[in-house]
């Protein structure tokens, strides 16, 4: 009985854990009722996005375990004084992480960072507003480069968008979004501030080898190298150099991409739900992306959407604003959610307060400026 209890409380806890996850598991199962399973099934699912993900996902870890964004980022916020700049750089820092190693990664790295500079030198006052900063700046960010947000890589992939046309379309609010998020940051006090310091050495070997192998993953992103390739060479290179890094790799992100490209391939083969999504983003895609992430997240609202429009500019543009707003628009807010209340418990209201009131703000002025 008490092993029972204990397996039941761990899959309590790993649902908790993996919301959306779970959501995409019961609505791949439950569209398999109306479409039941068959050889159309296998042309669901991107497998390209699937290994571009995971090989990026599996060096960032092993680049994490080295503490290699740790350091770099620490040196960083050194060189700065007062809790202005130290807040402004902690932002900047996850904001170009994201480009880098995509939302969830950057912010798993740096809010420890956030925490750890805010706690150590007596700031916590600024604890939930620099998360909040840190979780805007990893969402709007990453949606500057395909690998950034994983709805990036998904129609970058599916529609086949160019290197400079992608660039061209996410440029404009990125560009937005730096000057919002630096406006931000300007209000914050400049009071003195200094962090203690930390000798941290990085393994050169395994730094060379891991950043050799980061480049190959970017390389297979953009086109330039087969993305099999990525397969052959990535996982058994980290099999003998870090096994714990293949282990660390955000399996529930890969298996909610999974089940949604059931979902999504399922819900496009229902006549009704067809012509209703069709109808609906043929009036107003961006407008329609961006409220659907307010609800279902944007990972699976690009992927369900892409099957009933081609209208991919405003639909990227869509599931990339729509990333902030409510708790649930990005899986990355909900990272920085449990990250916060971790070290602050009894301040989730607070927290959630400030959270709405920012990303509303930057949804709304997002939304206008795009349309």
């Amino acid at each position: 009985m008490a092993s029972l209890s204990s397996a039941a409380a761990k899959a309590a806890s790993f649902a908790r854990e993996n919301v959306v996850m779970m959501v995409a598991f019961f609505a791949a199962v439950i569209t398999s009722i109306f479409v039941p399973v068959d050889a159309e099934y296998v042309g669901y699912f991107d497998f390209k996005t699937l290994t571009c993900l995971f090989c990026v996902l599996a060096v960032v870890c092993a680049l994490r375990n080295i503490q290699f964004f740790y350091m770099l980022a620490r040196k960083i916020v050194k060189c700065f004084k007062n809790a202005r700049l130290c807040i402004l750089a902690l932002v900047y820092i996850t904001f170009i992480g994201s480009m880098l190693i995509a939302n969830d990664m950057a912010l798993l790295t740096f809010l420890p960072l956030g925490y750890f500079v805010l706690s150590s030198t007596g700031k916590g006052k600024y604890m939930a507003f620099t998360f909040i900063m840190q979780n805007i700046a990893a969402n709007l960010g990453g949606m500057l480069t395909p690998f950034g947000n994983p709805q990036n890589l998904y129609l970058y992939s599916r529609f086949d968008i160019s290197n400079g046309e992608f660039l061209r379309i996410m440029a404009p609010p990125f560009l937005v979004a730096m000057g919002l998020i630096t406006l931000c940051c300007l209000f914050v006090k400049a009071e003195p501030l200094e962090i203690a310091d930390e000798r941290i050495v990085l393994p050169k070997r395994r730094t060379a080898l891991y950043l050799a192998l980061f480049v190959l993953a970017i390389a297979i992103v953009f086109r330039g190298i087969p993305y099999w390739l990525g397969l052959v060479i990535i996982p058994p290179v980290l099999f003998f150099a870090d096994r714990d890094a293949l282990k660390k790799v955000d399996y529930p992100l890969l298996l909610t991409f999974v089940f949604f490209f059931i979902f999504a391939g399922n819900m496009g083969r229902i006549d009704a739900v067809n012509n209703l999504f069709s109808g609906l983003l043929g009036k107003n895609t961006l407008l329609v992306s961006t409220l659907s992430c307010q609800f279902i997240s944007n990972v699976p609202s690009a992927i369900l959407l892409s099957q009933f429009t081609d209208n991919y500019r405003e639909l990227l543009l869509g599931v990339n604003i729509g990333g902030v707003g409510t708790l649930i628009a990005s899986l990355a807010s909900l990272i920085t959610f449990r990250e916060y209340t971790r070290h602050n418990p009894g301040k989730a209201g607070h927290y959630v307060k400030l959270f709405s009131a920012f990303n509303f703000g930057f949804l709304a002025l997002l939304t206008v400026t795009m349309m």
